[in-house]
């Protein structure tokens, strides 16, 4: 599993380097055997899982394997799009991970409400990652065109995707195109709730942690 997650990581930042302007014709390759690599290995594994599933059709269209799919058939069919970023998705079964750790007891309220609130926190902290990277990518798409300098490449785009989402704004990326501007739009509606729902999970378990506090203390006065 860690192998596979590795793989996943680096296609995405391999992904991200090809969009990198006047790479050498070595890097262009290297980063070509990479993908190769990559894409044989997720092949291998989207179909051992298909042929160990027990229900295959499930398998098949279910939103994961709808992702391994489209992560990899691209490579196989020329359809003139790159779904390669939609394997960030895949990064969401790490959560199953920290189900099997152990945390000890908690010391204060802070402690407890993150404990409480763990889950739902690691989960917000995948989602923001994923919303960071594929704003990155959909602003270079949209902008890279008329605005070449500015957004060249997707590691250049993910500054504008930074400060957009967090509703700063610096103004010293912004978009000229229609579509650039629509899509910044919905990032920002989106951003709103990024700041948002970590202050609210964390409010909510301090709160939480306090009348569980309140409850054992009137327990013991009775």
């Amino acid at each position: 599993m860690i192998i596979i997650q590795s793989l996943i990581i680096l296609s995405l930042i391999t992904f991200s380097i090809e969009t990198l302007p006047n790479l050498s014709p070595f890097t262009q390759h290297i980063l070509y055997i990479t993908e190769v690599i990559t894409i044989s290995i997720f092949t291998i594994e989207y179909l051992l899982r298909l042929l160990f599933a027990e229900k295959k059709l499930g398998f098949v269209f279910s939103v994961f394997g709808l992702i391994d799919l489209l992560a990899i058939l691209p490579f196989y069919i020329s359809t003139g799009i790159d779904l390669r970023s939609v394997r960030i998705f895949r990064l969401f079964r790490l959560v199953r991970v920290f189900k099997l750790l152990k945390y000890n007891r908690a010391i204060g309220r802070f402690r407890k409400a993150l404990i409480i609130a763990k889950e739902e926190l690691v989960l917000f902290g995948f989602v923001s990652l994923a919303i960071l990277y594929l704003s990155s990518v959909g602003i270079y798409y949209f902008e890279s065109a008329a605005q070449p300098q500015t957004f060249s490449s997707v590691f250049h785009s993910l500054w504008w995707s930074l400060t957009t989402l967090t509703t700063v704004g610096y103004g010293d990326m912004y978009p000229i195109t229609v579509g650039g501007r629509v899509f910044t739009f919905f990032v920002l509606l989106v951003g709103l709730g990024v700041v948002a729902v970590p202050t609210g999970l964390i409010a909510s378990a301090l709160s939480q942690v306090r009348d569980e506090e309140n409850a054992k203390v009137n327990e013991q006065d009775s």
